[in-house]
């Protein structure tokens, strides 16, 4: 890349020349996401923790979709990179989730069964079925621009957002502690993803991103509780 080249950096819209702006500090050049880019940020996640934590947090509360579009046009600095959101979030929603169903199972004397799976496979069970939500919504919207490693990034971020809801949720059980939790988590997962969709994708008609989006959502929903009951069922023997 030549010095001597003004870019505009997609982070803040200053111009400048070099490799990083003088405003922000990102790089000009942005690298296409990729599923090797993906890999590599795995690593670099075990060596480099980053400081972004709160504010992507609260950029998926209050701007879904439009954040995850923003963050893969280049707008990157400021963020928790993808994979590390996702881990940070599945793991506080599993201690959230273990500590709710312990003190269930010790005070109230409920099921022990979810106890031993939240504390054992809930983070591995939703780290595995992340690619698994990913080609779910790259299939029913595979005419979009993006790509399946895209896809990926949009739904580790959203369901960073959807799991620590989730677990929230979960409190509900102190007042109602045979509450089927699914059933109030379910509407207001396709909400929030209706509206991250709808946000994110916005080059398609937003009747049609609603249908896809419902849809797409709907069969994660499926995925996620067949697979969590089976393991539960399993455990429980």
């Amino acid at each position: 890349m030549s010095t001597h080249t003004v870019h505009t950096c997609k982070q803040c819209g200053s111009h400048g020349n070099g490799k990083f702006c003088s405003t922000c500090g990102q790089l000009y050049a942005v690298k296409k996401i990729t599923v090797k880019g993906i890999l590599h940020e795995i690593f670099h996640f075990f060596t480099h923790l980053e400081k972004g934590f709160p504010y992507t947090l609260r950029k998926l509360i209050t701007n879904p979709g439009e954040m995850q579009r923003e963050y893969i046009e280049g707008q990157r600095v400021r963020h928790q990179k993808p994979f590390s959101m996702y881990f940070l979030s599945v793991t506080a929603a599993a201690l959230l989730y273990y500590w709710i169903n312990y003190t269930l199972v010790r005070y109230l004397h409920t099921d022990a069964d979810e106890l031993t799976f939240f504390n054992r496979y809930m983070v591995m069970l939703q780290i595995a079925l992340v690619p698994v939500y990913s080609l779910i919504t790259w299939i029913f919207f595979i005419k979009a621009r993006y790509n399946y490693a895209e896809t990926l990034v949009l739904l580790l971020y959203s369901f960073s957002m959807i799991l620590l809801m989730a677990a929230c949720i979960q409190l509900l059980k102190f007042i109602w502690p045979h509450l089927q939790t699914r059933y109030v988590e379910l509407p207001l997962i396709t909400i929030y993803l209706t509206l991250t969709n709808i946000r994110f994708f916005n080059e398609i008609p937003k009747w049609s991103a609603f249908a896809r989006s419902v849809l797409a959502t709907a069969l994660c929903f499926l995925a996620a509780t067949y697979t969590q009951d089976q393991l539960v069922s399993y455990l429980s023997r």
